[in-house]
């Protein structure tokens, strides 16, 4: 989870962009639009929420490991955990 302001603003204001795509979709679907503008606004989201998932990540990997960086037991343990959670977002 981001825990400085720049990188919880940036955070909040890619989701509120995803938020915006998803309502743009629903209309797009509400009105009846062709398949192909739905599909590639869905492509669109997916590749949003990807890069948001990438960026809370990257602050998860970057906090998880400095606060590991002398214990070899607990980096092993959070290398771990890290695997797990990365194979769970990837299914």
């Amino acid at each position: 989870m981001p825990h400085t302001p720049a990188e919880k603003k940036r955070v909040l204001t890619r989701v509120r962009r995803i938020r915006g795509q998803l309502d743009a979709l629903e209309q797009a679907l509400e009105k009846g639009a062709d398949c192909g503008p739905v599909l590639q606004q869905v492509a669109a989201i997916r590749g949003a929420i990807n890069g948001l998932m990438a960026g809370v990540l990257e602050s998860h990997l970057r906090e998880e490991f400095v606060e590991c960086a002398g214990d070899r037991d607990a980096a092993s343990g959070s290398i771990e955990n890290v695997v797990s959670l990365v194979r769970s977002y990837l299914r």
